[in-house]
């Protein structure tokens, strides 16, 4: 028994998987309408921008060298914004194709350009990412300076099924497919690689700069795929969201096993662990805990994580890949 609790101890997506299944079972006990199948398309949309906001935190974190994205939930927000203000109220831009390839553009564009200030331009991440989001803040706040009703729009297929399958599990997966496919590239290999010892990638040729690039950039892509969910469950454009979306992210990704050095990590225990602070939220809500206390429980959910994974890597004096 006791073997197999340190085993646990150093793999702490496996505890976030458990934390996920017992939030499950309490909310199943204090508010099981929410679990039912005709509110599970509702229920998954609100899931969705937890979700995505934590896997676009995760490639920039993995790739090391302090790497870290704290523009993420502004990023959400400008294309839930874009899309609100500029997009739907036009005849010719207003329509999915449309606000689809925007949300990826954006997201792609500042990930990428973040990923240029951190490894080519070679400032800090979180001096860099600080900036973008404080830039991107200003943007939001320009473009909607209060909340814009959406009205009805196809964004609102974001809580409905395409038959029997929720369309908010369709963005959930969609960035899992692509990181699946990005498993099966070199550069994969090279990101762990990098996230390990830049030095020692460095000097077996590996690109450490277009690797770290590219994770930004990926996250970005991710976050770009969380706006649109997030204006599916808003139905307007709203400047002050974004950023509560940066504390759950980056709460996620510590919690779900991936070392704040990189190299150790991946995308199926940040998943876990957004739906153990989901399943989490809603049960304070069902137990009507007042909302000021919930950044309170992500602060404390982040220090206990933190906790968590320098104890892991203590554990382990050699990082491996964790899937």
């Amino acid at each position: 028994m006791t073997n197999k609790l340190s085993r646990l101890w150093q793999r702490p997506y496996a505890i976030a998987a458990m934390l996920t299944i017992a939030l499950l079972a309490a909310n199943l006990i204090v508010n099981p309408a929410a679990f039912s199948p005709q509110y599970m398309p509702q229920t998954i949309a609100a899931f969705a921008p937890f979700a995505l906001a934590a896997m676009a935190s995760t490639p920039a974190i993995l790739g090391g060298g302090g790497g870290i994205d704290i523009s993420v939930g502004p990023v959400m927000s400008l294309v839930n914004i874009v899309i609100v203000t500029l997009l739907l109220p036009s005849q010719l831009l207003d329509g999915p194709v449309t606000g689809i390839t925007a949300a990826l553009v954006l997201g792609l564009g500042i990930g990428a350009l973040n990923g240029v200030l951190v490894a080519v331009l070679r400032y800090q991440p979180i001096i860099a990412t600080l900036c973008a989001m404080l830039i991107l803040i200003g943007i939001n706040i320009r473009l909607a300076p209060s909340p814009m009703q959406a009205g009805d729009n196809w964004t609102d297929a974001v809580s409905s099924s395409w038959g029997p399958v929720p369309v908010a599990a369709v963005l959930i997966l969609a960035p899992l497919a692509l990181w699946a496919l990005l498993g099966k590239t070199a550069w994969m290999t090279n990101l762990y690689s990098v996230g390990g010892s830049d030095t020692a990638a460095f000097t077996s040729g590996v690109n450490v700069t277009a690797v770290r690039v590219v994770a930004y950039a990926t996250g970005g892509l991710f976050a770009g795929i969380g706006g649109i969910a997030l204006t599916g469950i808003l139905r307007s454009g709203d400047s002050t969201v974004g950023m509560q979306y940066t504390l759950i992210a980056i709460t996620a990704v510590v919690l779900g096993g991936t070392s704040m050095t990189g190299g150790r990590g991946g995308m199926g225990g940040s998943l876990a662990a957004a739906a153990a602070i989901f399943l989490f939220q809603i049960l304070l809500s069902a137990m009507r805990v007042p909302t000021p206390w919930l950044n309170l429980t992500y602060g404390a959910m982040l220090i206990g994580a933190i906790i968590v994974t320098v104890r892991t890597s203590t554990a382990n004096k050699t990082k491996g890949k964790v899937a």
